[in-house]
């Protein structure tokens, strides 16, 4: 059975967004995180970039000193030679994925003339070539703009490049053009044409990232070949950002109709996920929303009288998964886990497990009713 792994790319896609940013540390430091939590693989930069070369290096020998395994470490680069070529100069890296734009709109708006499909194939072609005669084990091809491009191309693309080599191609939907039905149908078609695993890219500006990556995951699945869903932690990313990691393998694991597949990498342990989360929130800068999967302060809360008191009896009446799942539960400077809160719709066993905490005693419920 084919497989789905999570290839996260916030210290490549995610440091691109406008307006935050990481350290080099800050970043090696997430690599470590991702690591631990059994993500397959991190890009985790630009290797044909001078500003990058250190950081990438060192990782690269903490990668030698065992440190980070068995996360793979990729980097990002045009599909040019010149990239690739200053990448091997001034790198270890042995993981590229290559992107160039494949929609009619971007061949004809980007390269205003300078190039045409023909010449997108070509260069497609070369930049495989190139990478795998000069030592890259692993060589991705990313189609930016995939979900706005003729299928018919799309399919010779992927073609071009499981031709020349490469080991898996991307399907990007750049400007979260897509919606999960489309995506579905056209990596399915793209994936049974060309059986290669498929990389699935999702940006969130219709709000679908996580749901247009699980069902273009799921189109690869049904055409017999592995997945793999590009995500950013916490959903950064540019412009309304990415999929997000901890949503996207919740979804794997827990929606209706994948939770009984066993499609999700073994190695990943979402036990780290609000420690990640909350790093990245911390050196990004940026506040976890109150109401974010998994690990917002709210995603296990509970005020209203009917739900806190079904979840006090029995937590499965109102929450899907364990918040013990996730790395919550234990105090870590701050109670993390299940809360009930109290308001105006707050009920009566609510009320007296929020004063139970503060060691507040009533008589009886009518007491407290009248408290209430």
């Amino acid at each position: 059975m084919p497989k789905i792994y999570m290839l996260d790319v916030t210290n490549r896609d995610g440091v691109q967004t406008s307006r935050i940013g990481l350290a080099k540390l800050e970043k090696t430091i997430l690599n470590l995180f991702l690591n631990e939590m059994g993500v397959y693989q991190s890009e985790f930069g630009f290797p044909f970039t001078n500003h990058e070369v250190n950081y990438l290096n060192a990782n690269l020998e903490l990668v030698e000193m065992g440190v980070l395994k068995p996360i793979i470490l990729s980097g990002w680069c045009r599909a040019v030679v010149q990239d690739i070529e200053a990448s091997i100069r001034q790198t270890k890296v042995k993981h590229l994925n290559l992107s160039i734009s494949v929609s009619d709109i971007m061949i004809k708006g980007k390269f205003q003339g300078r190039k045409n499909r023909q010449d997108v194939l070509d260069s497609a072609a070369e930049a495989i070539d190139y990478a795998k005669a000069h030592g890259i084990e692993t060589v991705g091809l990313n189609a930016e703009d995939a979900s706005r491009a003729d299928m018919e191309y799309l399919i010779q693309f992927a073609k071009v490049a499981k031709d020349h080599g490469a080991d898996r191609v991307r399907y990007c939907d750049t400007l979260g053009y897509d919606d999960p039905f489309t995506i579905y149908e056209r990596v399915k078609q793209v994936a049974q044409e060309v059986q290669m695993p498929i990389e699935i890219h999702c940006h969130n500006d219709l709000g679908m990232a996580v749901g247009c990556s699980i069902a273009g995951a799921k189109g690869a699945i049904d055409a017999g070949v592995d997945a793999y869903i590009n995500t950013c932690v916490n959903g950064v990313g540019e412009r309304a950002g990415n999929a997000d990691l901890v949503s996207t393998i919740l979804a794997v694991r827990k929606s209706s109709g994948m939770a009984h597949m066993n499609l999700l990498d073994e190695r990943i342990d979402l036990s780290k996920a609000w420690q990640l989360a909350q790093y990245a929130a911390y050196a990004f800068g940026l506040p976890i929303s109150i109401n974010q999967v998994g690990i917002g302060k709210n995603a296990f809360a509970h005020e209203s009288g009917i739900h806190a008191d079904g979840a006090l009896k029995d937590a499965s009446n109102y929450e899907l998964y364990d918040y013990h799942e996730l790395g919550l539960g234990d105090p870590i400077l701050v109670d993390t886990g299940r809360k009930i809160t109290t308001g105006e719709y707050s009920g009566i066993r609510g009320f007296r497990n929020v004063y139970d905490k503060l060691e507040i005693e009533f008589k009886d419920d009518r007491e407290a009713q009248q408290v209430l």
